[in-house]
């Protein structure tokens, strides 16, 4: 990407047609359930630990410790970006809740994707929540953040979106790069993969962009954090980046709330200026850390959507009348923390193949000109064959999805599927099982919902509210994706891996009837009837692909420069400050937000000696 990319490609860009024409969804869909429920079990190499000095587990930290330039709270996609790089020049200590990606083989392996979502204990790198609106979803408990537990996908921002948050372009792109040159790469594509690539473009998802990690409109193959040996890389490699001298990691150190003191404000008023963190490590000791008396220095909340607007909450800023709820004292009065919550609904459909295929997570993707992202992933194991004995059905199958009070939930058409798999006799199940998935998210959202506390304690999880298709532009792009969904798989291209009426076998009719039942049941002879039975469709199967953000969004809580509006020596730089997400998956734009603004905050500082 040359320095002028984002302005040269705004004209190719779709989000000023959502603006102007208004027309113009657990990421754990079947085919994910389907293909690694148990293919951890044949998981190849497992790497080693990196070994870096700087890491020591938070039990080894001083019960009170000081003189650090940053404390930064949140170890993920971006606490670790900007840590390397403030590290260059000045004294940084990162705290992160969880443990190390590098020691745990269901974070550094492809086939341990879904299993490690499902684990959750205290010490999982995986944490669960069921949003207020009864979808299931998860949360990163490790150094790398979601980079750590999610399907590696790794694509740029959105030309639009840079321009929205007003940022340097000739920086973003030296970020990025930063970023990409450690931890992504192109995959090479397989059968599976290359047809629906092909079913993309044959569906009208077009032109074909090649290979790229540029967001553009058509059919491309996307970046990867899973180079060619299907072995993870996460923003925790980033920390390659670091100067050992000047770094101090804890894990296992979760942030209870921070730490202040009285500063004057522009105008000679008083406002709370942040001093230090006070965290608990895994035996329950608290710990105190505190800035050192340099000007400049800073507490920096990276803890994401949900753990930064908690803990300004907890430290008494947000909404004065919920933190009386809490008997929490209000030092700072800001209804914004906690608002503007979004999440971007995904639907999926899953495809039984006639033939083994790839066992891949999202490749290739279809980016839509009115607002939908069409991706794919494929696979299947042997080490599958055991899960539908030994795994019982989920229990939260008859759980009313409380967008519309229906029975019928994704979870609900997923269990419909393993079902039917179960009854097919054990020497055809390894041929039930070969598949691959579709999955359709949609641009924005406009959808937006709320964050509240549960809990005086930040390990647990908040309540939250996402609002999924409040808005009836969010439904009218998902009822187009799913069309364009429905026409990719009815393409040549993939018609081609499927089976016909006349070639499947007796024994899988029933596997492949609840696959295809679990699709919108369409009325061709009826157009209204048809748009009413795709949206009810979109509404009840609606699932997260963990895209959440909002929360402490820029211009409501933070400033342009991240800083925490009314306050001194304090700011959030990670996805609570995004009002949406950025083009098909944001993960590289946000670990791109933590080079970013460490570079910037270096040239505050330092300006032409800071060397970056």
């Amino acid at each position: 990407m040359g320095d002028n990319d984002y302005r040269e490609r705004q004209g190719s860009d779709h989000s000023n047609d959502f603006k102007s024409s208004k027309a113009k969804w657990k990421f754990v869909c079947v085919l994910i359930v389907l293909q690694t429920r148990l293919l951890y079990t044949c998981a190849a190499k497992i790497y080693s630990d990196p070994n870096y000095s700087f890491v020591l587990n938070a039990t080894e930290a001083p019960l009170l410790g000081r003189n650090y330039d940053y404390i930064i709270v949140g170890g993920g996609t971006a606490g670790c970006p900007l840590a390397a790089t403030l590290s260059q020049n000045f004294s940084v200590l990162l705290l992160e809740r969880g443990g190390q990606p590098y020691q745990n083989d269901l974070v550094e392996n492809l086939v341990g994707f879904y299993p490690n979502l499902q684990l959750d204990t205290s010490t999982s790198a995986s944490q669960s929540f069921t949003s207020e609106d009864g979808v299931p979803n998860q949360r990163a408990r490790v150094l790398g953040g979601g980079s750590a537990v999610n399907a590696g996908f790794f694509t740029f921002a959105d030309p639009q979106f840079v321009a929205e948050m007003n940022w340097d372009v000739i920086l973003v792109n030296e970020s990025f790069t930063w970023v990409a040159d450690e931890v992504a790469q192109i995959p090479t594509i397989q059968v599976f993969q290359s047809a629906a690539r092909d079913a993309l473009l044959e569906a009208g998802v077009t032109p074909f962009n090649g290979e790229t990690y540029d967001h553009l409109i058509g059919t491309k193959v996307g970046g990867s954090l899973f180079d060619s040996n299907d072995r993870r890389h996460t923003a925790a490699d980033l920390l390659t980046y670091a100067n050992p001298d000047n770094l101090d990691v804890y894990i296992w150190a979760s942030a209870q709330r921070l730490v202040f003191a009285t500063g004057v404000g522009p105008n000679g008023d008083r406002q709370p200026r942040a001093i230090g963190v006070e965290y608990t490590d895994l035996e329950g000791y608290s710990h105190t850390v505190l800035l050192n008396d340099n000007p400049g220095s800073e507490v920096i909340l990276t803890a994401g959507a949900l753990g930064s607007p908690v803990l300004l909450m907890l430290s008494g800023i947000g909404p004065a009348d919920h933190l009386a709820d809490f008997n929490i004292a209000a030092i700072l009065d800001n209804p914004a923390v906690g608002s503007r919550m979004a999440d971007n609904p995904t639907n999926s459909m899953w495809v039984l193949t006639n033939q083994e295929v790839e066992v891949t997570l999202i490749q290739v993707v279809g980016i839509t000109s009115w607002g939908s992202y069409i991706e794919i992933s494929s696979g299947q194991s042997e080490a599958l064959i055991g899960a539908f004995e030994s795994t019982p059905l989920s229990t939260t199958s008859s759980r009313s999805n409380k967008l519309n009070n229906s029975t019928v939930t994704a979870t609900s058409l997923q269990d419909t599927i393993t079902a039917a798999i179960r009854e097919v006799p054990e020497q055809f199940r390894y041929q039930a099982v070969w598949g691959g998935t579709i999955l359709q998210k949609i641009w924005g959202p406009l959808s937006r919902g709320l964050l509240r506390l549960s809990s005086l304690n930040a390990v647990d999880n908040p309540r939250v509210w996402f609002n999924y298709f409040q808005e009836q532009v969010d439904l009218a792009i998902c009822e187009q994706g799913i069309r364009a969904v429905l026409d990719t798989l009815a393409s040549p291209s993939l018609a081609r891996l499927q089976y016909t009426n006349d070639t499947i076998p007796f024994i899988l009719q029933p596997v492949n009837d609840a696959v295809v039942g679990a699709r919108p049941q369409r009325d061709l002879s009826n157009s209204t009837q048809d748009t009413i039975n795709i949206r009810q469709w979109c509404m009840d199967s609606v699932m997260t692909i963990w895209h959440y953000h909002g929360g402490c969004v820029v211009d409501d809580v933070v400033r342009r420069d991240y800083r925490v509006i009314g306050t001194q020596s304090l700011r959030v730089i990670d996805g609570s400050t995004f009002a949406r997400s950025p083009g098909a998956n944001p993960q590289a734009t946000v670990m791109m937000l933590g080079r970013y603004m460490g570079v910037q905050i270096l040239r505050e500082r330092l300006g032409s000696e800071a060397g970056v």
